[in-house]
């Protein structure tokens, strides 16, 4: 019981306060990522370096200061997009274009809601160092960098404003703890049940004993001596 107890409890700590430096679990708000990622999708992030961070990423990051006006969004506020280009990058498209060009060449994008609206506004944007264009999945409900390319930075985020690169599966780190976790439940119960079991047998045992008892011929075994008096 002892053992199922610390499998548990370990467990829990272990994720709460270890693995919460370098995993996020976060629930998707809105449809600005469909089909990728739909609302209500539980979505794990893995956190990386900024230059660690690459074109194609779903990344959850702060928005800066230049993404809240208009946007009913506030400084810092996480958000959610696909990392397009990066600095030195040129990202372009304009009405008539069957898609975006990233350096002059066609970008390929198998990953959007509507292969037919790559963009709902032309832009031509040449990424500046250290920042990073990004874009919604669902570019008819995505009020990313596009949109924004006549605010300061040009739509641009600082790529320093990245916490993390989501993952497509459960990192393993977090499954082993969720398994150990798990097997410390019924570990647990287990071991209370033979904890009460036993003490139920010993309790039974010493009983039997006391009533097999030798009493003596014909003196129950209730009864008692009267204390002699002189």
């Amino acid at each position: 019981m002892v053992l199922g107890a610390t499998l548990f409890v370990g467990a829990g700590s272990w994720m709460r306060y270890v693995l919460a430096d370098d995993y996020r679990m976060q629930v998707i708000p809105s449809e600005s990522m469909r089909p990728t990622h739909s609302p209500g999708d539980l979505v794990w992030f893995d956190r990386v370096a900024p230059q660690e961070v690459r074109r194609g990423d779903v990344v959850i990051f702060a928005a800066p200061a230049s993404w809240v006006n208009g946007a009913g969004m506030q400084e810092g506020q996480q958000v959610l997009e696909r990392v397009v280009a990066l600095g030195g990058d040129r990202i372009a498209w304009e009405p008539g274009r069957a898609g975006l060009t990233l350096n002059g060449k066609p970008l390929a994008e198998p990953y959007l809601m509507d292969a037919a609206v790559p963009a709902t506004m032309s832009f031509d944007v040449t990424v500046p160092e250290g920042r990073m264009f990004l874009m919604g999945d669902n570019r008819s409900n995505s009020f990313d960098s596009h949109l924004r390319v006549r605010d300061e930075g040009r739509g641009t985020v600082p790529v320093s404003a990245v916490w993390g690169v989501t993952r497509a599966e459960v990192p393993d780190a977090v499954a082993l703890a969720v398994l150990v976790s798990a097997c410390g439940v019924p570990v647990f119960l287990v071991g209370g049940g033979l904890g009460i079991g036993s003490l139920v047998a010993r309790r039974r045992a010493a009983k039997a004993a006391r009533n097999a008892a030798p009493t003596g011929p014909g003196r129950p075994a209730w009864s008692y001596e009267a204390a002699s008096s002189d």
